[in-house]
């Protein structure tokens, strides 16, 4: 083991015994309160009035800031780990359901913003920045993934390969849909509408409503013939 190595793992301990002691008291009103006291020690920031249910897991917490109301419900995976550039930022009243994994991989920011609601099972994935705007709504088994393995040559597998990476904006005020998967390199307009299941592999405009795989706009929250559109 590389003294660089040996110093990162050791630099984790604190962060690995704080999990390891408290992450799974699950007593209703005693084990978040206890677990807040003791995370407040290993978080680059963490707010006031948090939520985090027991069996949480988090992986380089020193590279994460949690906001004043945030709920982290039980399943819940943030990890931070691979670059010391790597970021995962949660605004204030950002609530995040059961089962959902957050991930970094080499120089990565993931930025969720007020007051957004991710459901269960979603996937949000590095290295590209990924930016999430406020009062939005994912679904529940939803993508979000900002990289792209490459595959031209035929003679290595392709999981040697690498990844490239252009990262992923949804603006303020977004609804997905159930199932829907984001690719790298696309912005959701604000204020759009991605129904369920639906693939978005380019950008979307503002206040759009967009369905299918791959999405396509098929019309404007603007339209004066929009009514309780179901998505």
């Amino acid at each position: 083991m590389t003294n660089k190595q040996y110093s990162s793992k050791w630099h984790r301990f604190p962060e690995l015994l704080a999990i390891a002691i408290f992450g799974d008291i699950s007593t209703l009103a005693f084990g978040p309160k206890l677990r807040n006291l003791v995370y407040r020690q290993i978080f680059a920031h963490m707010g006031n009035s948090v939520f985090i249910q027991h069996g949480v897991e988090f992986i380089n917490a020193a590279s994460m800031e949690i906001c004043d109301g945030v709920h982290l419900f039980k399943g819940v995976r943030l990890d931070a780990k691979g670059h010391p550039n790597n970021k995962i930022y949660l605004a204030d009243g950002v609530a995040i359901e059961r089962n959902v994994d957050i991930g970094c991989l080499e120089d990565t920011c993931i930025h969720i913003d007020i007051e957004t609601f991710i459901g269960p099972d979603v996937c949000i994935a590095g290295p590209g920045d990924i930016k999430i705007g406020k009062r939005c709504m994912i679904a529940a088994h939803s993508g979000i993934y900002a990289n792209n393995h490459n595959f031209t040559d035929t003679t290595r597998p392709m999981k040697d390969q690498g990844v490239t990476s252009k990262g992923i904006v949804i603006e303020d005020d977004c609804w997905l849909g159930h199932g829907v998967t984001v690719l790298d390199g696309v912005t959701i307009g604000q204020g759009s509408v991605i129904g369920a299941g639906a693939v978005v592999n380019k950008n979307i405009p503002a206040f759009s409503v967009a369905v299918g795989a791959p999405a396509r706009v098929i019309r404007s929250r603007n339209a004066k013939d929009l009514i309780n559109t179901q998505v």
